[in-house]
């Protein structure tokens, strides 16, 4: 939706008879939710039963668009994780009091001042057959947000203020930069150990990773196969305990350098050194380097720890009030999609009292 040019003054009527800069009602909310994954969609749905007015943005980038089939969540193991999204937005549109909009934020500033408008929709003949929703309620100054954001897929920009905002954005995830990864990926290859370890029991596995946590993911794949070489790629470091750890369970240790990936139509068959050497796996997980989707610290000032990740409370409260994080983009980062979407339902309870005013 546009944003309308305000007049000189601000008290002049605009034809729909709102004054002259105000908000339109159809885009005050009394929360905002950035991000549509398990967590932000979980959420949404919590706080919409709860009849508050709800604006979810979201920018179509799901870091599991290439997971063809998710595991672990209750009711839904074996669904896509797009499946899944999908489901999930069906269940937060049934509400009426749930707006979905397909944007990327752009901005996000804190207000002083109420809006001017903030009550209930108009009654015109325009809109007398639109089931009502309820209306949000004023806020206290300095308990505002104004959330831009640029529409895609042929949505319109759009600029809407709210009481509250959740950020659900998740990360963003680098893998190595190896030829064959991206051709595996989703199929034979993973990144979440929880999610997609069963399914490789018994196989001879590769763990793939440049960083120095590659043993904890070593002992954790243990559990499914005792056929693991953990390959450093010449980068990841270990230290004599993580070694140790690893002898002790029978893992291998590769450090010479990964020339590409290897396979055929019928999957993943080996990985390739830069000397020539082929080592036989058919399948095996990635160690990425896991990214905020957004930086939030900037755009709002918010506490982040060393990874970039919002900093929260037990209750989901960043360091800025009426501002919240749930799911992957708050400590420890990534994990799987029931945890995230409990995490959601978790903080729109403490959203839902931060509005009525208990906490």
């Amino acid at each position: 939706m546009p944003e309308r040019a305000s007049r000189a003054g601000g008290t002049s009527p605009s034809p729909n008879g709102r004054a002259a800069g105000a908000p339109d009602p159809d885009d005050v909310f009394d929360v905002v939710i950035i991000g549509a994954g398990p967590a932000g969609l979980s959420a949404g749905l919590n706080l919409v039963r709860a009849r508050r007015r709800v604006l979810m943005l979201d920018s179509n980038r799901p870091r599991h668009s290439a997971t063809l089939k998710s595991h672990g969540f209750l009711t839904r193991d074996g669904v896509s994780p797009l499946e899944l999204r999908k489901l999930g937005r069906e269940e937060f549109e049934h509400y009426p009091e749930a707006t979905f909009h397909q944007a990327l934020v752009t901005g996000i500033e804190r207000v002083e001042e109420p809006p001017a408008t903030a009550t209930e929709p108009a009654a015109n003949a325009a809109t007398a057959a639109t089931p009502a929703t309820p209306a949000v309620r004023p806020a206290p100054a300095g308990e505002l947000f104004v959330v831009r954001s640029k529409g895609i897929r042929g949505s319109g920009d759009r600029t809407a203020t709210t009481r509250a905002v959740l950020i659900a954005t998740g990360l963003t995830e680098t893998l190595p930069a190896l030829p064959g990864i991206r051709t595996f990926y989703g199929t034979d290859l993973h990144s979440c150990t929880e999610c997609d370890g069963y399914e490789k029991s018994d196989e001879p596995l590769a763990l793939i990773g440049e960083t120095d946590d590659l043993a904890e993911r070593a002992l954790l794949l243990s559990q499914w196969s005792n056929d693991l070489i953990v390959f450093t790629n010449g980068v990841a470091e270990l230290t004599a305990h993580d070694e140790a750890a690893l002898d002790a369970r029978g893992i291998g240790v590769e450090r010479r350098p990964i020339a590409s990936i290897e396979g055929d139509r019928t999957g993943m068959t080996g990985v390739a050194l830069t000397d020539g050497t082929v080592i036989l796996r058919s399948g095996g997980f990635l160690r990425p380097v896991w990214t905020p989707a957004l930086d939030y610290g900037a755009l709002l000032g918010v506490d982040t720890d060393d990874d970039a990740l919002l900093v929260t409370d037990a209750l989901g409260r960043t360091s800025v009030p009426g501002v919240f994080a749930a799911g992957d983009s708050t400590p420890p980062g990534a994990q799987q999609l029931v945890v995230a979407a409990g995490d959601g339902a978790r903080v729109a309870a403490t959203i839902n009292r931060h509005l009525i005013g208990v906490l």
